[in-house]
């Protein structure tokens, strides 16, 4: 028992560093809308800040290892005050359930927004995931969708029904699945079938089109792995 009380203090702690800490409870509503209007705000604070300090960007320092659309949390201490007077309500810092990050940090940073309540049901299924190995050694895989990707028996891991989270693009109800190293991610293959459909954009395979999720949205596809597409225009898992 202590054996998985350690483990499951770990693996909190870790989680926290790798996804910026989990969101705080609000009893505010308005806390938990993505609004666009305070997203560009906060895009005009890091713009100014960015020509102030040289083409230096007000982020906080992470893990090289962390997903691309999740490494470049904005450090509002360094916004606060002369760029702006506070961090937006519905961002993490004010109480609310969106963290703020950069992408394209190396050719256009630009602000997005990811919900941290999708972490409640990742971590959930790592919790029992990391107990079911201690005791059976391997993971519950089910159905191989790639090489190096799996979906999960979620009976065995004490689920009644497929955890899944809701789409920040679609709504749509979305997948939890798992690499070759057991870590967890969103499957947001639905979500780019729709977005492949609706554009006019040609893509080669080893071509990211996780681009097509944000180019048009304020939200990032946070834990997400790379996706690309195959010869029939599909989108693809991009694993080695």
């Amino acid at each position: 028992m202590r054996k998985i009380l350690q483990i499951i203090s770990i693996m909190l702690i870790a989680f926290i560093v790798l996804s910026g800490c989990m969101y705080p409870q609000s009893k505010r509503t308005e806390n938990k809308i993505p609004y666009e209007d305070q997203v560009q705000l906060v895009q005009q604070a890091v713009d100014q800040y960015r020509k102030d300090q040289n083409g230096l960007l007000p982020i906080k320092t992470n893990e090289a290892t962390v997903p691309i659309y999740q490494k470049y949390p904005i450090d509002f201490t360094k916004l606060v005050g002369k760029y702006m007077s506070d961090p937006p309500g519905n961002a993490y810092e004010s109480g609310g359930v969106f963290q703020y990050v950069l992408i394209d940090v190396e050719t256009n940073p630009t602000v997005k927004i990811f919900d941290l309540r999708m972490v409640d049901s990742i971590q959930e299924y790592g919790l029992r995931l990391q107990m079911f190995k201690d005791k059976n050694k391997y993971p519950p895989y089910k159905d191989q969708l790639d090489t190096y990707v799996f979906t999960l028996d979620y009976k065995k891991l004490g689920f009644n029904q497929l955890p899944v989270v809701n789409s920040p693009y679609s709504q749509a109800e979305l997948g939890i699945i798992m690499n070759s190293k057991s870590e967890l991610y969103i499957d947001y293959t639905p979500d780019l079938m729709n977005a492949l459909k609706e554009s006019d954009r040609k893509f080669k395979p080893g071509d990211d089109i996780r681009v097509l999720l944000t180019e048009n949205s304020i939200f990032a596809p946070a834990f997400s792995l790379p996706y690309t597409v195959n010869e029939n225009d599909e989108p693809v898992f991009m694993t080695k």
